[in-house]
């Protein structure tokens, strides 16, 4: 068995999905341990995965254990376990936010590859946006093995470790900055008139256009946004508007007001 997942919430579940979706394994490769039951089963009935009987005997059989546990649940998890994590040595792969490599390396006390992650919730539709760090003793087939995995569900980037509260706010934290940005485009549209289903599903329509171009264009945003701008048209009259009312500034202090939080954790 080449995969195993302590903890099978929502996010282990999108990327075992991912995982065998676009082929990366087959639903036998993969096994659970999750201390919920009836979500060990619910699991394993929808997606064809196996399941363990204790943390242990995951860790004894799989090549690549995620701990997919809550933040202030790893460090008991890891002790527990750090006999059988020393005795086994599979790649040990983080998806607990805040916590670093070095706390993670300092729970376990042994030479052993830990990578950390960092997808955001939009791995439940496959569009996640996953950044990926290792220490010294993850080498190119231990993170060619989680890149792999993550891209399954979305895209990946591989960082130093010392921007990773950057990276987890524009990528993990944004998505809410994100769905308040279409919700106020939306009820702007209701305001006017438009019933509110239909205006949220033009106003995602359209930020999930607008995020394609960027992706896909080599023009800077700003280009982007000139070549919409007719001159005296309404579009740069919403456009200044914005600006006036403080809309990039107000922006950037929410991404370091973020940054800043992830730090204290």
């Amino acid at each position: 068995m080449k995969y195993g997942f302590i903890g099978a919430g929502n996010i282990a579940t999108a990327i075992m999905s991912g995982m065998i979706r676009n082929g990366v394994a087959q639903a036998d490769d993969i096994a659970i341990y999750d201390v919920s039951t009836p979500r060990q089963t619910e699991i394993c009935e929808s997606l064809g995965v196996s399941a363990f009987i204790s943390a242990e005997e995951l860790v004894k059989n799989a090549e690549t254990v995620f701990f997919a546990v809550k933040p202030h649940q790893l460090a008991q998890v890891l002790g527990d376990l750090r006999e059988t994590l020393a005795q086994c040595k599979p790649l040990v792969v983080s998806i607990a936010a805040g916590k670093s490599i070095a706390f993670i390396e300092e729970q376990l006390g042994i030479k052993i590859a830990v990578i950390r992650v960092m997808p955001n919730v939009n791995a439940l539709v496959g569009a996640s946006m996953t950044w990926v760090c290792g220490n010294a003793f993850a080498e190119k087939p231990h993170r060619e093995t989680v890149l792999q995995c993550f891209n399954a569900i979305g895209a990946t980037v591989e960082i130093d470790e010392k921007y990773s509260s950057i990276y987890t706010t524009i990528g993990a934290s944004a998505p809410a900055f994100a769905y308040l940005f279409i919700e106020s485009l939306a009820k702007g549209a209701h305001k006017a008139g438009l019933p509110k289903a239909e205006a949220l599903q033009v106003a995602a329509q359209t930020v999930l256009g607008s995020a394609k171009m960027i992706l896909d264009s080599d023009k800077h945003p700003w280009e982007l946004i000139d070549q919409v701008c007719s001159p005296g048209g309404m579009t740069i009259d919403g456009v200044c508007s914005l600006e006036g009312n403080g809309f990039q500034s107000t922006v950037v202090a929410a991404v370091e007001a973020t940054i800043a939080k992830d730090k204290q954790l």
